[in-house]
């Protein structure tokens, strides 16, 4: 979930060619916003917002619903369209598509639960509201363009704000079909816009626009930082998703068939373009050998291929230029232990890597955001702890161990914001999302997902007689 990264300075296009990863073939091509043209979206989304906070909470979570039933009746069409743009696995397209539902119907059950407080005070009442902020901004990256995109969405506008989402220039098929989906439910014209086009022009204009009051960003912890920045200026509020560079701690005690069993799809999923992956695989000393030996039939049993057909697991990377980006940190010296299969000719593809490094190498620092995973050795539980936290990233990580006692002590040394224990799940809509250090700031998804789009006021009325 990350990894947008800026492209060359220069003119913008009129228009961006979207092209299906695994084929090169273009599929579409999309008009590239205009400032002038985020600005008037700016004021009819202010206009639609303000109709929108007015509708009683039973109103707007009717219409949310609705939306999300509408999404319902589309989904494998959006999922075919993620596979073509995006070049995902049709399996998982489909979930995807899914998840954007179920965060739609989430969000709308949450609408008449948003309240506030009375706190007790003396002499008067004293209550808490929550108001909406008004015109949000989501700027969604291309490894997840339905979820993601979702995640900012649906709690925005169940929480009574309007949205302007910018998808990313790669990746913008699936969100405007949303787009229309939601004015078909009924949507206000307005409420929900989709604003395609490229960061350094559409989406800097939407950030620096004095009628955008909050900004949400997935992407690379670079480009996060200049939204940061940007947003400093006039004090608005922010929630960034951005990098990771997630350890997978397997101890001796654990089932070690397992682990390694499991260990493929925590960083070939999404052929590796995943801010959670677990590309640094961080394995005990005394049990080193045996998980490699494990580790490579289940990394070769995954099947690369075409993205529409139901058995493939791994995908094409987003674009050539990805794909050069990860052969850069596979020099033809690189220490492989293990190396999958990838289809030759047209399509962005590379192979499942496992490297064999040390700490300090750059595979083992950096985000790769493709399919490949350093395994490193560690002695102890300490150790594991020192290796899992030498990163300016916090997002996730797994821990596998019978160790009930060992798991809750890492799971709390571990500087990350999402930990699974003898698992790799992540995300779930229900539950809170978001990283520690360089990997964010914020948290999405979960029961205060809502709150995070409002202003909280408070207000005191006093008892006195007059």
């Amino acid at each position: 979930m990350s990894s947008e990264h800026q492209p060359p300075a220069g003119p913008a296009p009129a228009e961006h060619r979207i092209l299906n990863p695994a084929t090169e073939e273009v599929i579409a091509t999309v008009p590239a916003t205009t400032p002038d043209q985020v600005d008037a979206a700016v004021t009819r989304a202010a206009e639609a917002q303000r109709q929108w906070a007015a509708l009683a909470p039973g109103d707007r979570a009717r219409l949310l619903r609705r939306f999300a039933a509408t999404v319902d009746t589309h989904l494998e069409e959006l999922a075919q369209l993620e596979v073509r743009e995006a070049g995902h696995p049709v399996g998982n397209a489909r979930w995807e598509a899914g998840n954007a539902r179920d965060l739609l119907e989430y969000a709308a059950g949450g609408i008449e639960r948003l309240t506030g407080t009375q706190i007790p005070v003396a002499g008067g009442l004293n209550i808490t509201l929550h108001e909406p902020l008004g015109v949000v901004a989501v700027i969604a990256p291309w490894n997840f363009p339905m979820p993601i995109a979702a995640w900012g969405t649906a709690p925005a506008l169940a929480a009574g704000n309007a949205v302007l989402l910018k998808p990313a220039e790669t990746t913008p098929l699936t969100a405007l079909r949303l787009a229309e989906l939601g004015l078909a439910a009924g949507l206000p014209e307005g409420l929900f816009q989709v604003l395609p086009g490229a960061g350094p022009v559409a989406g800097t204009a939407l950030v620096e626009h004095p009628g955008v009051a909050k900004v949400v960003f997935t992407g690379s912890t670079g480009v996060g930082k200049q939204i940061m920045a940007r947003c400093a200026d006039g004090v608005k509020r922010v929630t960034l998703e951005l990098g990771g560079k997630s350890p997978n701690i397997v101890f001796a005690d654990a089932d070690i068939e397992k682990a390694a069993a499991a260990a493929p799809g925590s960083f070939l999923d999404n052929t590796g373009q995943d801010c959670c992956a677990r590309s640094r695989i961080l394995v005990q000393a005394s049990v080193y050998d045996r998980f490699l030996e494990l580790l490579e039939p289940a990394v070769k049993a995954v099947t690369v291929g075409d993205p529409a057909d139901p058995a493939t697991g791994m995908g094409p990377l987003i674009s050539a230029a990805q794909r050069d980006r990860v052969r850069s940190y596979v020099p033809d010296d690189a220490p492989v232990a293990i190396r999958g299969e990838a289809p030759e000719g047209k399509g962005f593809w590379y192979p499942a890597t496992v490297l064999e490094g040390r700490p300090e190498d750059r595979a083992a620092t950096e985000e790769i955001f493709g399919p490949v995973a350093v395994v490193l050795p560690f002695e102890d539980e300490a150790d594991a702890v020192r290796l899992a936290n030498a990163t300016d990233y916090g997002l996730s990580g797994s821990i596998w161990t019978r160790d009930v006692g060992r798991a809750l002590r890492v799971s709390g040394a571990v500087a990350a914001g999402n930990l699974s224990v003898n698992s790799h799940s992540s995300v779930r809509y229900w539950t809170p999302f978001g990283g520690y250090k360089q990997s964010g700031l914020g948290r999405e998804l979960g029961p205060d997902a809502l709150a995070a789009f409002t202003e909280t006021k408070n207000v005191f009325i006093s008892t006195e007689e007059q």
